[in-house]
C-alpha cells in the first residue's frame, strides 16, 4: 500500500504540474495539513520528497516554495531528458516484449483519442504512459528510475508545451515515428525520433519561452545567446 506521504507528494506534484501551484508559491505545512485533512508529519515527509525531486526549494524565512527554473536550466534539463529517453528506446528496441509493445500501442491509441477530442489534459496523461512504457521496456531499472525522476521535474513544462497550438497533433505524429521504428526494430531511427521528440530547440524553444508567462508571470524571461539551432 502506498504510504500517505507518497500520496500527498503525488497530490502536490499534480498541483504543480497543472499550474494550480505556481513557481514561487509558498507551501505552508499547516495550510496543507488542513486542506488534505492530515497531520503535519506526512506533509513534512511529502515536502521532503518533493525537495529531493527538485520540484520545491527551501527559502530563508519563507520555508518551502515551488521551485523556479530559468530558461537556460530548463533547456539543459530537456537535453538530458532527450538523452535518457534515447538510451531507453535503444535498449527497448532489443529488449521489448510483445506485451510491452502492446502496452505502448495502447498508450499511443489513448493519445490519438485525446488528439481527436482536442483534449490537451487527456493527452498529457496518455503521453506520460507512452513514455513510461518505453522506460519499462528498456529493462534497465536504474535508467528507468532516472528517466522517471527527471520526467517528474519537467512535468509542468511538458504540460505547458502541449498548450501551444497544434502541438498535440505534432507530438502524436512524433510518437508514431517512434512506434514505427520500434516495430521495425530500427534502433537508430528510434533514437533519432525520440531525441527530436523530446529536445526543445528552434521554434519549440521560442514557443515554450512565450508560454512560460502562463505558468510563472513576467518574472521569467529568455536569457540571451542560448545558441540553440532549429531541430533537424
Amino acid at each position: 500500500m502506498t504510504r500517505l506521504s507518497d500520496r500527498l507528494r503525488e497530490a502536490v506534484e499534480e498541483e504543480i504540474a497543472t499550474g494550480k501551484l505556481l513557481p514561487g508559491s509558498r507551501l505552508d505545512e499547516v495550510e496543507l495539513a488542513k486542506r488534505f485533512e492530515v497531520s503535519r508529519t506526512p506533509i513534512r515527509e511529502a515536502l521532503n520528497l518533493l525537495l529531493g525531486e527538485g520540484l520545491i526549494e527551501m527559502r530563508p524565512r519563507r520555508g518551502a516554495v515551488v521551485a523556479r527554473v530559468s530558461p537556460q536550466r530548463l533547456i539543459e534539463m530537456f537535453e538530458v531528458m532527450a538523452e535518457l529517453e534515447a538510451m531507453c528506446v535503444q535498449l527497448a528496441t532489443r529488449r521489448m516484449s510483445d506485451a510491452e509493445f502492446a502496452a505502448l500501442e495502447a498508450a499511443h491509441a489513448a493519445c490519438q483519442g485525446a488528439v481527436i477530442a482536442r483534449d490537451a489534459d487527456a493527452y498529457f496523461y496518455a503521453n506520460e504512459q507512452f513514455h513510461f512504457a518505453i522506460y519499462a521496456a528498456s529493462h534497465n531499472t536504474f535508467l528507468a528510475e532516472q528517466a522517471a525522476a527527471l520526467q517528474r521535474k519537467l512535468r509542468p513544462y511538458r504540460r505547458l508545451q502541449l498548450r501551444v497550438r497544434n502541438r498535440i497533433q505534432r507530438s502524436f505524429d512524433e510518437h508514431q515515428a517512434i512506434v514505427d521504428a520500434l516495430r521495425a526494430g530500427d534502433a537508430d531511427k528510434a533514437v533519432l525520433s525520440v531525441r527530436n521528440h523530446v529536445i526543445v530547440q528552434g521554434e519549440r524553444f521560442a514557443d515554450l519561452i512565450s508560454s512560460l508567462s502562463r505558468l510563472d508571470g513576467p518574472a521569467i524571461t529568455a536569457e540571451p545567446e542560448i545558441g540553440l539551432a532549429p531541430a533537424a
